[in-house]
């Protein structure tokens, strides 16, 4: 196996192996309850079991994954999990409700980035054995601080800070810690050997990380389903798209995960070769900071969507990587609408503008990071307000900069991206149409927040459809949130990201999922 990662290329992939070129340098620790970042996320469903899991012929719903059943409490605060029988980790360990509860435990206490996905429902260090336990070895409890939408809970517990790890491996290999006014447990949960090791049950196990070079993953044959096709996964750090068209068409990679929209066409014409997509649950967008006076009118914050050349856009910047879309919920979601009633239409910003008593435009900034597509979306933008006599000037910078300007709500108009948290409508509700206290010192530093725009109608029904029951009416009422903010926010959504692949012929079934824990290669074979 070394011998092969050490290899720079070879002219063809072994026949039960996958090898795939791709950007995994953003790789940090492979500990589910740590690792927050996009490529562990995908190494993470491939190798970890969760109590329920994303069902991906319908993503508005969940499925059983380690859990056979599950059922809520009449008050609606008491999740009741039963774990299927005779199931076992990958080291031949039994899975039982300890291991979930104990999963549950150092995720909370180890409080790192992921951890709020499990304490947002009244959880903490202090409470998390309590709330999170064994019955018994095949019953699993989860008690909640209110009676939330069942499919708000389920949906949170797909999330990978909720993989279940084996508890009495991660215990041989805990180390001692001393309690501090910051930590102030006695151990570090194996935290060190997991950024490394492996404690999981999934179709694959982790063989080995190398930092900016490659991970190895091995089917796990004690896995308590369908096992792997393949024998193994290799994931090659590759970062230039160039490179990986090149090695891919060499026949060094079975699949380029990185390609930018010219390596992509050159694939697309390759008899060897071909392309797959999933649209993933990031939406780009422009906002507009309402402590600007004018880009306080409402009218003004209706021109700027006319202001967008979304079908340019789309044929020229984002073709291939991203998919027009104006509303804050991402297609797959929950409620998510896909209507996008916006085309560029100058005569019309220019008829708004009038009505805001600015019939000759005005001078604005935005924050641009520097980089593609951000670049090339602004410069778009800068030409098409141009035409409705709003002059607008570029400011680049670094991912820091940029965001440290906009986190302090000192930005005109800012570009980004935003991806959700864990799959559901929340993740996005929240942060678009929520704003609990729009004062310079407000605590909850949503994206409404930081611009300024203060919403309390939308954010006392935001908090409403976190608490209602019924799946088709939380639904609707996330079609209606939507539709108020296409109509009247400041928020100039434009795009859904789309995962892109290059791919050779001979692999079968491999597909990209709809977020990036859910690209799972267990099913992929070889012709």
């Amino acid at each position: 196996m070394t011998a092969l990662l050490a290899t720079p290329a070879f002219a063809v992939t072994p026949a039960d192996t996958l090898v795939e070129g791709f950007a995994i340098d953003d790789i940090i620790s492979m500990d589910p309850g740590e690792a927050f970042e996009l490529s562990t996320a995908e190494v993470t469903g491939n190798t970890y079991d969760l109590l329920v899991r994303l069902d991906l012929s319908d993503t508005s719903k969940v499925k059983g994954d380690l859990a056979e059943s599950w059922s809520v409490s009449d008050d609606g605060l008491t999740y009741t999990f039963k774990l299927k029988p005779g199931m076992k980790f990958a080291s031949g360990n039994p899975i039982t409700a300890a291991d979930v509860a104990y999963s549950f435990e150092r995720a909370i206490k180890l409080d790192k980035s992921p951890a709020f996905i499990i304490g947002q429902f009244g959880i903490s260090g202090d409470n998390v054995t309590e709330k999170a336990k064994a019955v018994d070895d095949t019953t699993f409890q989860f008690v909640v601080d209110k009676a939330y939408a069942p499919s708000f809970v389920l949906n949170c517990l797909s999330a990978t800070v909720a993989s279940v790890v084996d508890a009495k491996l991660v215990k041989e290999h805990v180390a001692a810690a001393t309690p501090s006014a910051d930590y102030k447990w006695d151990n570090d949960f194996g935290n060190a050997w997991l950024k490394t090791g492996y404690a999981g049950s999934g179709q694959f196990k982790l063989r080995e990380w190398r930092a900016n070079e490659a991970v190895v993953l091995e089917r796990n044959d004690n896995y308590n389903g369908e096992k792997a096709k393949l024998a193994r996964v290799i994931y090659r750090n590759m970062k230039e798209s160039s490179a990986q068209r090149l090695a891919l068409e060499a026949g060094d990679i079975d699949v380029a995960r990185n390609l930018e929209p010219n390596d992509l066409d050159a694939i697309a014409k390759n008899a060897d070769l071909t392309t797959t997509s999933a649209p993933k649950g990031t939406v780009f967008y422009i906002s507009l900071n309402q402590k600007n006076p004018n880009l306080a009118k409402p009218e003004v914050r209706q021109a700027f969507k006319y202001l967008v050349d979304y079908d340019a856009l789309s044929t020229t910047i984002l073709k291939g990587i991203g998919e027009i879309h104006q509303s804050f919920l991402p297609k797959g979601d929950l409620g998510a609408v896909d209507d996008n009633p916006f085309k560029l239409d100058v005569a019309k910003a220019k008829e708004l503008l009038a009505k805001a008593g600015l019939p000759d435009g005005f001078k604005v900034t935005m924050d641009v990071r520097t980089g593609q597509p951000i670049t090339g979306m602004a410069e778009s933008i800068q030409q098409t307000l141009g035409q409705a006599g709003i002059k607008l000037e570029i400011i680049p910078g670094d991912g820091k900069q940029t965001l440290t300007k906009y986190r302090a709500r000192n930005h005109d108009i800012y570009i980004g991206q935003w991806g959700q948290d864990y799959f559901d409508p929340n993740s996005n509700a929240q942060t678009f149409a929520s704003n609990p206290d729009n004062s310079d010192a407000g605590k909850s530093h949503t994206l409404a927040w930081r611009n300024a725009w203060d919403i309390p109608d939308l954010t006392k029904q935001t908090e409403a459809a976190l608490l209602e029951k019924d799946s088709s009416k939380r639904a609707d009422m996330y079609k209606d949130l939507q539709q108020k903010i296409l109509d009247t926010s400041p928020f100039v959504i434009i795009h859904q990201q789309l995962e892109v692949a290059g791919l050779r012929k001979n692999l079968k079934d491999f597909k990209l999922g709809p977020s990036f824990d859910t690209n799972f290669v267990w099913s992929v074979s070889k012709q």
